[in-house]
């Protein structure tokens, strides 16, 4: 792999992604017709160096037991490699051991901490006013949401009867800030939003946000899935009280997720699943908890998921996030020059030359996602489509489903040339005419698009996430 101490910010040269891709075995094999495999989907799922495999498996063969359960020694060692593996996590986010809490995904994370709000019962003794949710009381949260971040919030609203209000997006895809201190008030108990927007590649400002949501007393809660993996992160300075990650899209396995919390907030916020090992006493009668982190950890834990993904982030350290994130924003660029000069073609989100994330969202003139999608997969350029799990999103674009493609540290700048080749191949097949295409013809952003979108609603069969 390239060594992190040469070039900080610089992207990776030919021979040093050839190594790093030397530890991705999947990254090896051919798909359809025996093409060579080109992954531009790791805004879905990443894939896994060979370091995350060997940890994983070295767990199961060597140190295999239930963690926090037993004395004999394989319980000893699979404990430690357990909290180690939190430290390890810990310390890449730069926050202490104790504030890492382990779920099965980011999903489970941010359910977590929505449960907690109406777990809190104001008729309940202890309690912390900050958790529980009462008359007047408000949700914030944007329309670019994951489902992941939204949805949990609307059964929080559901079963508490808190109004859920949302902060709009803006055309070129950033949030519509203009009406931020009509929405965020002291009536606002929590404001979710995402660091990174998995469509849009929108880069929020999530600590100015943060200052504006303090300063009414509302907890600020960050989806961090796309940002984590791409950007350096560092809770210190971020200014969340909650934040959320998933470990596949960091390299690692699947099964494993984070909760960071600051912690006195997790001393004080209401557990969520109850049962083994989240308990320090049990009566017939009562329970009383451990303390945080293991309050949110009921059940035997996914500790071989846990020991993969601090494997995962001592790779990503050792390749250093600085080098990933250089590489990625020249993939990026690339990858929007290229469909810049395709007018049939429109890229949803910021405009080039601004700050983005590693997705890249667009349409084609007349061919609907899943088809585009198709013609890519024909070529082994593998993408996503659909809605990206952000249906509301999608409906304020004023769009049926976007194709996105996303890229990792192991990408290349051949492989985004591979998708712009096969790419071209989709005017000719759907009877585009090119001499017709308007670059300048936008999404549609706005009340109109938005209104007109609403049929959407009907064409379930082709908008699978």
């Amino acid at each position: 792999m390239p060594s992190s101490s040469a070039r900080v910010n610089a992207s990776f040269s030919d021979r040093e992604v050839a190594a790093l891709r030397g530890d991705f075995p999947i990254l090896t094999r051919t798909v359809r017709d025996d093409r060579r495999l080109v992954y531009l989907d790791s805004g879905a799922t990443s894939h896994k160096p060979t370091a995350v495999l060997d940890a994983e498996r070295t767990f199961y063969e060597q140190h295999n037991a239930a963690v926090h359960r037993g004395a004999h020694q394989l319980a000893e060692e699979a404990t430690d490699d357990f909290e180690n593996a939190r430290a390890t996590i810990a310390a890449f986010i730069g926050a202490p051991a104790g504030e890492v809490v382990f779920t099965k995904n980011a999903t489970e994370a941010l359910n977590l901490v929505a449960y907690a709000f109406s777990n809190a019962s104001p008729n309940e003794q202890p309690k912390d006013a900050r958790f529980v949710l009462g008359p007047g009381d408000e949700i914030l949260v944007t329309e670019m949401e994951h489902h992941a971040n939204l949805v949990p919030w609307q059964e929080l609203s559901r079963r508490t009867g808190a109004p859920l209000r949302w902060l709009p997006v803006l055309a070129e895809g950033a949030l519509d800030l203009s009406d931020l201190d009509t929405l965020l008030t002291d009536r606002t108990k929590v404001f979710a939003f995402t660091h990174v927007s998995n469509v849009l590649g929108t880069i929020n400002p999530v600590a100015a946000l943060a200052e504006r949501a303090h300063a009414v007393g509302a907890l600020v809660v960050v989806d961090a899935c796309q940002s984590v993996p791409h950007l350096a992160v560092d809770v210190a300075t971020l200014g969340a009280d909650f934040i959320a990650f998933s470990g596949h899209k960091l390299y690692g396995p699947m099964g494993i997720g984070v909760l960071w919390g600051r912690a006195e907030l997790l001393e004080v916020m209401p557990a969520f699943l109850t049962g083994g090992s989240m308990i320090e006493m049990v009566t017939m009668e009562r329970s009383t908890y451990a303390p945080a982190p293991q309050k949110f950890e009921a059940g035997v834990p996914n500790a071989a998921q846990a020991v993969g993904l601090a494997a995962a982030v001592t790779w990503v350290e050792a390749v250093g996030i600085d080098r990933i994130a250089a590489h990625e924003s020249a993939l990026v660029d690339a990858l929007m020059n290229g469909l810049a000069a395709r007018p049939w073609v429109h890229v949803v989100g910021p405009p080039p030359g601004t700050p983005r994330g590693g997705a890249v969202a667009f349409v084609v003139d007349g061919v609907h996602a899943h088809d585009v999608g198709q013609v890519l997969d024909d070529a082994g350029v593998a993408v996503r489509v659909g809605h990206h799990c952000a249906w509301p999103l999608h409906r304020a674009l004023g769009v049926t489903a976007t194709t996105r493609a996303s890229v990792a540290a192991y990408n290349t700048f051949g492989e985004v040339e591979a998708l712009l080749r096969a790419l071209d191949r989709v005017p000719g097949i759907f009877g585009i005419d090119l001499d017709e295409a308007d670059p300048d013809a936008g999404l549609g952003v706005g009340p109109d698009a938005r209104a007109g979108s609403v049929a959407l609603r009907g064409e379930a069969t082709r908008e699978a996430s």
